[in-house]
């Protein structure tokens, strides 16, 4: 019975490293000797590859923010309809009691075309996320990775991902939080406005620019754990993939099946990340909708189980979400041709000093 134990612990992405240096180590000694390949590091590339830019260079990063703009803005935008009646869920949970009663009730009311409401604040804001999310998360990586060094950056590595990603998902909320404030009010409150340009003015009159920005903490407090779960569990499940379940090296997939590692490591992501930033999530669309209340007197108000509601419809919403837009971010990098870096191993002057090599 023990001896399955070890084998079930590794599979957890989020394991410690030390112990994954020994259970490393003592695989790596009882495979036969093959030739020499050449090593790659975190933030290395195929040399038999020939990519457009280098690994690093300004040119990466913005292509990188270009995959994001792509990959977020055209994700959220085509799941309005869902996002929509989550939202509303939300906010009026006795009139929306379900995602199939609510799509009824919205179509009966406003018809079809209701359910592409907020549409634009949608693609605007969370394109300006993308591009902030991506492009920073890449940024910051490879920042924190020099800080601490090749050695360390691999020992933790998932400390580093959560590290890269919750910077990124600060300035990527500041960018989306207007959108996000002008699509809740669109979306959550019947006669209010039907376009962002009825909407934007009219907030404004009423509140100045805070109507815009009274929402960002509590985006924070939805979209940093979200985006930190969405990233370093991304990044090691993709590494474990690899490891454990595709018959063979990443170097020998083709770009196609890299695709569908990446699609499945993201919709694995994707459930985890809904169910870490729904309570968040619901006070957002609540205190959107409301004026003059603050984020703990909406938190304290919908309690324990208010907080929840509508989560069914957001681990759909997340978990295609989140698929989508690692897919669609990886075939951009693949499309430029830019570096795409295999899953760590262990830096061969780390091997050294843990006597894992003769």
């Amino acid at each position: 019975m023990f001896s399955s134990i070890a084998p079930l612990a590794r599979l957890n992405p989020f394991y410690a490293p030390h112990f994954q240096l020994v259970q490393d180590g003592v695989r790596k000694r009882a495979e036969p000797a093959e030739a020499p390949t050449a090593r790659r590091g975190l933030a290395a590339a195929s040399a038999a590859e020939e990519y457009s830019c280098a690994y690093g260079s300004g040119r990466f990063f913005m292509l990188c923010g270009l995959g994001g703009i792509i990959s977020c803005g055209t994700t959220h935008t085509a799941l309005v309809p869902l996002d929509l009646v989550k939202c509303r869920m939300q906010v009026d949970p006795q009139k929306y009691k379900s995602i199939f009663n609510g799509f009824s009730v919205t179509v009966k009311e406003d018809g079809v075309r209701g359910l592409a409401k907020g549409w634009a604040p949608t693609f605007i804001g969370y394109s300006m996320q993308g591009l902030c999310k991506f492009g920073f998360y890449e940024v910051f990586k490879i920042l924190y990775g020099n800080m601490l060094g090749e050695e360390n950056a691999y020992l933790w590595r998932t400390s580093l991902y959560l590290a890269a990603s919750a910077s990124a998902e600060f300035f990527a909320d500041i960018a989306l939080a207007p959108m996000e404030a002008a699509k809740v009010r669109i979306q959550t409150q019947p006669g209010y406005a039907n376009t962002l340009r009825q909407a934007v003015p009219k907030m404004f009159g009423e509140e100045g620019v805070w109507a815009f920005y009274k929402g960002v903490a509590p985006l924070w407090m939805r979209q940093i754990p979200y985006t930190m779960m969405k990233f370093a569990c991304f990044e090691r499940t993709v590494e474990a993939l690899y490891k454990y379940v595709v018959p063979k090296p990443r170097s020998e997939c083709t770009k196609g099946e890299q695709l569908v590692v990446t699609f499945i490591a993201g919709y694995i992501a994707g459930v985890f990340c809904a169910i870490v930033s729904h309570p968040a999530d619901s006070v957002v669309s609540v205190l959107n909708k409301e004026k003059g209340s603050s984020a703990s007197q909406v938190l304290m108000r919908l309690g324990f189980k208010g907080v929840w509601k509508g989560l069914f419809a957001r681990i759909i919403m997340i978990g295609t979400l989140t698929a989508l837009q690692w897919f669609i971010y990886d075939s951009v990098k693949v499309y430029f041709k830019l570096p795409r870096p295999p899953p760590p191993e262990m830096p061969e002057s780390l091997k050294k000093k843990l006597g894992l090599t003769e």
